[in-house]
């Protein structure tokens, strides 16, 4: 069939369909001219040049076609890596703004822009490809297709939860592992958008109190050339190839991924819970100088990559991954806003995750928090106003940058975990920080306006140990990754308990089980928003593999059928975080300031010694041990409900122990109150509602264990909620 290009318009860009035809249109500012291609079913493939350029976007209108429709393009112009220009007219090309992808790369294809072989320098030798020479076969074969899509959708009066930051309790999950090993899920679905979205994994995640899923990149990514060559996959995704095309992998109908991916959302909001993705614009997969020619380095490799000012032939490599993404060009900076906009109007998504979101600051090298990046989301009348998470570090010089970013975002919180870590391996000297990371560290967010929830409290995540191999295992167990374990972090800040890896030893594994209850209640209780990395609930365990990455298999996948020490786990989890639901004071909207607040009886916080005395500074300089007692106070709140009425709640006493001995903690006096009753002891596997101790008692704080107990009402130095308190239940 013989097609007629029309010239089109430049905007927007991508493909277009508006029920006659197709616009194409796409960016390259140095290319000198431009061929849409288009294949059928056979891939058979029809060229088409794009004689029409404005603002340096080739464009064109195709009449007659539609959805489903696979294209790609052909850049034409120098091949010279020295200057930085890549133009291989040979290679096909993925459209950036491609709505969906089909196939997957074959590096069995020519899909190097280069003459020669990289596989060489995988092997181990000095003998690397010359990149110098471009090379003239076509790679069409090898390269995945993009496809005309139409957007339309039934949302069906679809909703955002908006759930409030206090209120938060974020869920890492990966969209195949949380339903590819479920039971009740149909074999079908598993593994997909649907699956996700079935009701069995719903109920579960809402029975855990769980408000917002934060998803591992559901981006089309591909696999890089590195680990194909090990005859592996990029199971996590970080290695992105299209930034507007839902991941076909997790689609159970061939082609389907953008409709069962807005299923899925709409489902999730149904049920009052949001979606935030993981988003990665960092780099791409495309790699370093030596990898393949599919995307961007064949578009524009100048405008889209930063290049080494000295030897433009090579990359700025923040990222650890082989490139990055050139911040500082106007069309790249369109490109992910464009692609943020698309997934928040289009996609209905509630927030995003931003991978090693230092290097998007970057602009003359250093991280500037007033860069252009930062600016545009600001002011955007949308991005503005959906949930932004940074993690806030790369690779490059100076890239940790916790408590550094701007207003409006919040942060991973690496230094809480470290903090948490290293305090329940029994590390005296952590008491300092730990008093900032249990409170959402003022330290880090108060100086420059923002609120405890900028804190993204977490213990694990999908990169490093599981909660249970946190607690199992010492030393990183990375062989299956093929990498002779050499990948992965060698400092876990872990401690095995006793034994390395699984053992029958029944001590060392209840204080396993212990442990796992400690990091629990930490996180659940401390100020700022939880984060709990899939699986953990249930003592999932990677076998001590801590970068599985490449693990698309039973060790990466949630395992559903659990024994009964993974159910009284799980029950256990149900149970804290419902009782952090219950009680505001744990989750307080501003920061703690250790006076009173308006007609408080107590200080919002007051730390005690095991001695039963407030903390002098001293005991924060010179801890003997890593063993510390709060009092939060739940008549100084400082917070409004929705009617204007005064937030009450219960005061708590929270005593932990994070070292390898028992304490004798004793009680604060009576002005401090009269009765304490036990919620929370971490040496039983559920919450406990027995057992009352009188003021300045003296209580046993078994070796690495927590007590939580609740001030009794009425009695010597207690009072009575308002009527505008917040109903509570223990």
């Amino acid at each position: 069939m013989a097609h007629k290009v029309r010239p089109g318009s430049h905007a927007p860009l991508g493909a277009t369909f508006d029920g006659e035809g197709v616009n194409f249109a796409v960016f390259s500012e140095n290319a000198t001219g431009m061929d849409l291609c288009l294949f059928d079913a056979r891939g058979a493939e029809t060229r088409l040049r794009l004689r029409e350029r404005s603002a340096h976007v080739w464009h064109g209108y195709v009449p007659g076609l539609g959805p489903g429709q696979r294209y790609g393009f052909r850049a034409h112009g120098l091949y010279e890596p020295e200057s930085g220009q890549r133009f291989n007219a040979n290679k096909l090309l993925v459209d950036p703004y491609a709505r969906a992808v089909e196939g997957k790369i074959d590096y069995a294809e020519p899909v190097f822009g280069y003459a020669g072989s990289p596989r060489r320098g995988l092997a181990g030798t000095r003998d690397l490809p010359d990149d110098r020479k471009a090379d003239e076969r076509d790679s069409a074969r090898g390269v995945p297709k993009s496809v005309v899509v139409d957007d339309r959708f039934d949302w069906e009066g679809d909703r955002l939860p908006r759930v409030p930051w206090a209120d938060t309790v974020l869920y890492e999950a990966h969209v195949k592992g949380i339903s590819a090993a479920h039971p009740d899920v149909p074999t079908a679905i598993r593994g997909t958008y649907l699956g996700l979205a079935h009701p069995s994994v719903i109920d579960h995640l809402k029975r855990l109190g769980v408000t917002t899923i934060e998803l591992l990149p559901i981006h089309e990514a591909m696999d890089e050339w590195s680990v194909a060559a090990r005859g592996m996959k990029n199971y996590w995704g970080y290695s992105t190839l299209a930034f507007f095309a839902p991941d076909q992998r997790f689609a159970s109908t061939p082609g389907a991924q953008v409709t069962e991916l807005k299923t899925m959302v709409k489902a999730l909001h149904r049920a009052g819970i949001e979606v935030v993705l993981d988003v990665v614009y960092n780099h791409t997969g495309e790699g370093d100088h030596l990898g393949p020619t599919v995307g961007l380095r064949g578009l524009d490799n100048p405008a889209y990559y930063r290049l080494s000012p000295g030897r433009r032939a090579v990359y700025e490599d923040y990222t650890g991954c082989g490139n990055s993404l050139n911040m500082l060009h106007p069309q790249t900076l369109k490109l992910v806003m464009d692609s943020l906009r698309y997934w928040v109007t289009e996609v209905h998504v509630d927030g995003f995750r931003f991978d090693l979101a230092s290097t998007l600051a970057r602009e003359s090298g250093a991280v500037d928090k007033m860069s252009a990046f930062f600016d545009i989301i600001h002011q955007d009348p949308v991005l503005s106003n959906v949930k932004l998470i940074a993690e806030p570090w790369d690779l490059g010089d100076g890239g940790y940058q916790v408590g550094n970013f701007p207003v409006l975002w919040t942060e991973w919180n690496g230094r809480y975990r470290d903090a948490v870590r290293r305090f329940w391996i029994g590390e005296a000297s952590t008491i300092g920080e730990m008093g900032y990371r249990l409170t959402g560290s003022s330290d880090l967010y108060e100086d420059d306006g923002r609120h405890p929830h900028a804190s993204i409290n977490f213990v694990t995540a999908h990169d490093g140990f599981t909660l249970r191999d946190l607690v199992s295992y010492t030393k990183k167990r990375n062989e299956a990754n093929g990498e002779e374990n050499r990948d992965g972090w060698d400092d876990n800040a872990s401690w095995n308990c006793g034994a390395e890896g699984e053992t029958r030893d029944e001590a060392i594994r209840a204080l396993r089980r212990r442990q796992q209850r400690n990091f629990i209640v930490t996180l659940a209780l401390s100020q700022g928003v939880p984060m709990l990395a899939s699986g953990d609930e249930m003592g999932k365990t990677q076998r001590g593999n801590n970068n599985p990455f490449v693990q698309d298999n039973e060790i990466s996948w949630l395992a559903w059928e659990l024994d009964a020490d993974q159910r009284e786990l799980l029950d256990f989890c149900r149970e804290v975080f419902a009782f952090r639901k219950r009680h505001p004071v744990f989750r307080r909207p501003s920061f703690l300031k250790g006076e009173h607040v308006g007609n408080s009886e107590l200080k919002d916080i007051a730390w005690f010694h095991p001695e039963g005395r407030e903390m002098t500074v001293a005991d924060w300089q010179r801890p003997s041990r890593a063993s510390i007692g709060l009092l939060l106070a739940g008549d100084a709140l400082d917070w409004s409900d929705d009617k204007g009425d005064a937030v009450i709640d219960d005061s708590f006493l929270v005593l932990l122990n994070g070292s390898r001995e028992d304490v004798t903690f004793a009680l604060p006096g009576r002005e401090w109150g009269s009765r304490w009753a036990m919620r929370i002891d971490t040496r039983v596997p559920a919450m406990t509602y027995d057992g009352e101790h009188e003021a300045g008692a003296r209580v046993k704080l078994a070796q690495n264990s927590v007590m939580v107990m609740k001030r009794v009402l009425p009695g010597r130095g207690s009072w009575r909620p308002s009527r505008a308190a917040i109903p509570v239940a223990g």
